[in-house]
């Protein structure tokens, strides 16, 4: 479903079943997976990939050299960069740096997210937050800078445990469990 006032330009990829909703634009070599949501004045740039599954909230930039793997959430007017000291005198397309937001990422409503990091799976993302440096995998950050305050779960939970040590948790939703050795959280298999 494409509404009638988006604009996706010739050569964008579009998956199955994917929703792109009012005042859209889509640039021509951008990529986009199945089962999308891309809610009312989402741009998306040349050089993107956008998973299956990606809910890109209303009023978000999604910037070339901005990857999005599967069942990532994009909150309402969050904002991704790619330049990462701009001036509008000079040019600086081929400085772009980088972000990658992999699998089961939430990134809060206003949150920036400045060029050239990795956020690492199922990691949460406070509303409001800026986020300078690369997270961990289940790292719950908020702040500006921001800061990790905690851990959270796939199902999208907080997750008990100290920042760091030793420790164990089972998800009371889905059964899966989580161990904490030192300042990384793995889940189990």
């Amino acid at each position: 479903m494409i509404h009638d006032t988006a604009i996706v330009d010739a050569g964008a990829e579009i998956g199955e079943g994917t929703r792109v909703w009012h005042w859209v634009h889509i640039c021509s070599k951008a990529k986009i997976g199945n089962g999308c949501s891309l809610g009312q004045n989402v741009f998306v740039g040349n050089n993107v990939i956008i998973g299956n599954n990606v809910k890109i909230q209303n009023n978000v930039s999604v910037y070339d050299n901005v990857f999005i793997e599967d069942d990532v959430f994009c909150g309402p007017s969050m904002v991704f960069t790619n330049v990462y000291n701009p001036r509008s005198y000079i040019t600086r397309k081929n400085e772009y740096r980088d972000t990658k937001v992999r699998r089961g990422v939430t990134i809060g409503a206003n949150a920036t997210i400045v060029c050239g990091v990795t956020i690492n799976e199922y990691a949460f993302i406070a509303a409001g937050a800026v986020i300078n440096r690369d997270v961990k995998k289940f790292a719950l950050i908020a702040g500006v800078p921001g800061k990790q305050i905690g851990w959270m779960s796939k199902y999208g939970e907080k997750i008990p445990l100290p920042l760091s040590g030793k420790g164990e948790f089972t998800c009371p939703h889905t059964q899966e469990k989580y161990n904490l050795d030192g300042d990384v959280l793995t889940l189990k298999p």
